[in-house]
């Protein structure tokens, strides 16, 4: 049963279930599937395939997708990373405070982890090198996480609030960033800031062409410092089609590489194969 689900214990949001789409603060009569959208502003170049997107949901809102086929047959998850930095933090970049984890993509290098990393616009503006890198290497994808990581809603984590009117704005502006710093084939993906979203938001996107992207594992990462915590988190919630959300940012997420570095040879033992999330996406189109 399809049913109106509560993310993050405070929002009443429109989620996707596998492939069952929810319909509003209510049930849901249908199902989406994977179709060809016009993708946003610098989202690919010429010439390259057009990632799967899904079908838009009743009443044109933006679809939300949560996770994958939950087929113990190809037992795929994906790990997600939000690359997080507010239009305001400048100054405390420039003082020296991390936004960045260089240390953990290069582990995901090594260890040869699929991956999508969700970026804010400011983020790419102020490691222009690192957001090059990373959109350039085949085992990544890049996915919009904003302009300027301000909720999408009111009471979410204590961001500042866009106003409705700002919504689509901001994340267009995001995509001109990518665009500017050379960050290529960004995915028509979005995750909204802190999770946080209701109807107004995905009406407000609703012409961005973009799917939301949410999760179904919490790590626990942000601001955490025992790694072993963070990697029990993750084990104990993981099942096929999963989509874990994590953070790039060292100073607010410090033990993230190293769970990471627990993670992922556990779930490979356990028969799980890492992917980015427009495979799931994919893979959930065709069942």
């Amino acid at each position: 049963m399809i049913t109106f689900v509560r993310r993050l214990g405070s929002l009443c949001a429109l989620g996707l279930l596998g492939t069952a789409l929810t319909t509003g603060c209510g049930t849901s009569t249908d199902t989406s599937r994977a179709v060809a959208r016009p993708s946003p502003p610098g989202s690919s170049r010429p010439g390259s395939s057009r990632p799967p997107t899904m079908a838009p949901g009743p009443a044109g809102l933006t679809p939300v997708f949560e996770n994958g086929p939950r087929s113990t047959r190809d037992r795929t998850v994906a790990l997600t990373f939000d690359a997080d930095m507010t239009a305001e933090q400048g100054a405390l970049a420039a003082a020296g405070k991390r936004f960045d984890n260089p240390r953990l993509i290069a582990t995901l290098r090594r260890l040869r982890v699929p991956a999508t990393v969700f970026m804010t616009g400011r983020w790419a503006e102020e490691y222009p090198a690192q957001a090059r890198s990373i959109g350039r290497d085949p085992l990544f994808e890049v996915a919009n996480h904003s302009y300027s990581h301000h909720a999408f809603t009111s009471d979410c984590y204590g961001l500042p609030t866009l106003p409705a009117g700002r919504m689509r704005a901001d994340v267009d502006r995001a995509f001109e960033a990518f665009r500017r710093t050379g960050v290529r084939d960004v995915l028509p993906y979005f995750r909204f800031p802190g999770g946080c979203y209701d109807r107004r938001a995905l009406k407000a996107l609703a012409s961005a062409g973009v799917t939301a992207v949410q999760w179904d594992v919490v790590s626990g990462d942000a601001f955490a410092t025992d790694a072993e915590e963070v990697a029990r988190q993750v084990l104990d919630g993981v099942r096929p089609g999963s989509v874990v959300v994590m953070h790039c940012t060292s100073s607010a997420a410090p033990a993230t590489e190293r769970a990471v570095r627990i993670v992922v040879p556990e779930l490979r033992k356990r028969g799980y194969r890492f992917a980015r999330v427009s495979e799931l996406v994919a893979a959930s189109a065709k069942r």
